[in-house]
C-alpha cells in the first residue's frame, strides 16, 4: 500500500488529493505551515483527517528533529527535518539506511528545507503551499517552481522595506551632499532585493550647495567581503551633468539588466570632480540582495546556454 491521501481535510490542510508510491522517497518542501505538519502526522497515522481518507501502509513511524535516526523496518516513514543535526557521517549511513528501506517497499516521506539533500535522496517533490499541493513531480521542476515563487515573495516582500543612508565612511568637500541612494527594480519602484536576468536601477539624488561646474555622478557595487563587482558614472557614460547651480537637486539613474549571482552586496554613491575632487562619498551606504531561481557560483551570472555534441 502507498501512502495516499483523498480529499483529506485536516488543521490547515484544504482537500488533499495525491499519492506516494511503495517503495519511493517523497521529498517535501514549502513555508512552514499548519497544513504542511497536518500532511506529515496525516501519513504518519497520528491524527486522522476530518473528512476525506489518508491511508498509508503499516507499521508507520514519524521522526522529528530531535528524534534518534530509527530506521528499522517499516511500511511507511516520515521524517520532519530529522537530518538537520546530524553530522555528515550520520546523514551518510542515513543514505543507505533510507536506500534499503526503499528498497524493501517502504514509502518515505521527507520533509527538508535543504535542496541538495531533496535532489540527492527524492524519486519526487511535493510543494505544499497554504494547505494545497501547489506542484509535485520531478524534484528539479518543481524545486525550481519554488524557487521561483519564494524569489517573488522575497521581492514583494523588500518592496516594502526602507533602505536607509548607513555608509561605513562619509568624505567629501562639502560642495553637494548625497540625499538619497535606492536600488530600484524595472518598474522604478524601490527593491532591496534584485532578481538575476531582471532590469533594474539604482537613483542618486544629489543637492549641490555651491556652482559645480562639471559634476560627476557614480556608483560601485561590491560583495559584503569587498570584492568590487561593478562601477561606472556619468562621465564613463557620456552623460555631462554640469554646470550644477547652489540649491539644485539632481537624480541620477543608472539602468542595466541585473547580471549578478544571487548573494548580498553593497552600494557606493559618488559626486566628484572630474578630477576626482569629492564633493561627496558614501562607502558602501546600501546592502541589497539578489536572487535566483537556482544556484550560480561566482558573482557574474553570465547566463551560459550549454551545447553537446556527440561523434
Amino acid at each position: 500500500m502507498s501512502i495516499t491521501f483523498r480529499q483529506a481535510v485536516a488543521v490547515g490542510l484544504e482537500g488533499l488529493t495525491c499519492e506516494a508510491p511503495d517503495g519511493a522517497i517523497v521529498g517535501v518542501i514549502g513555508e512552514e505551515s499548519a497544513g504542511l505538519h497536518s500532511l506529515l502526522r496525516l501519513a504518519g497515522g497520528l491524527d486522522t483527517p476530518s473528512s476525506g481518507e489518508a491511508t498509508a501502509s503499516e507499521p508507520r513511524r514519524t521522526l522529528g528533529p530531535a528524534d534518534a535516526l530509527n530506521l528499522a523496518p517499516a511500511g511507511t516513514l516520515v521524517l520532519e527535518h530529522t537530518l538537520s543535526r546530524h553530522d555528515a557521517l550520520v546523514r551518510a549511513r542515513a543514505v543507505m539506511g533510507l536506500e534499503r528501506l526503499r528498497r524493501d517497499g517502504a514509502t518515505i516521506l521527507l520533509l527538508s528545507h535543504e535542496q541538495d539533500l531533496l535532489r540527492q535522496l527524492s524519486d519526487e517533490v511535493w510543494w505544499m503551499h497554504q494547505g494545497r499541493l501547489m506542484a509535485h513531480g520531478d524534484p528539479r521542476e518543481v524545486l525550481d517552481a519554488y524557487n521561483r515563487h519564494v524569489a517573488e515573495q522575497v521581492r514583494v516582500w523588500a518592496a516594502q522595506v526602507k533602505q536607509p543612508l548607513s555608509p561605513s565612511m562619509r568624505r567629501g568637500d562639502g560642495r553637494a551632499s548625497i540625499l538619497a541612494l535606492e536600488t530600484l527594480d524595472g518598474q522604478g519602484r524601490p527593491a532591496v532585493v534584485w532578481r538575476s536576468g531582471d532590469e533594474v536601477a539604482v537613483r542618486v539624488r544629489v543637492r549641490f550647495k555651491e556652482l559645480v561646474q562639471d559634476p560627476v555622478v557614480g556608483i560601485m557595487i561590491r560583495t559584503r567581503i569587498g570584492f568590487e563587482v561593478f562601477g561606472t558614472n556619468t562621465e564613463l557614460e557620456h552623460v555631462k551633468l554640469g554646470p550644477a547651480m547652489a540649491g539644485e537637486t539632481l537624480s541620477v539613474t543608472f539602468a542595466f539588466q541585473c547580471g549578478l549571482c544571487a548573494q548580498e552586496y553593497t552600494l557606493t554613491a559618488a559626486s566628484h570632480d572630474p578630477n576626482g575632487v569629492w564633493h561627496d562619498w558614501l562607502e558602501d551606504a546600501v546592502a541589497f540582495s539578489v536572487t535566483d531561481v537556482r544556484y550560480t557560483a561566482g558573482v557574474a551570472n553570465l547566463r551560459a546556454r550549454v551545447g553537446v555534441e556527440r561523434g
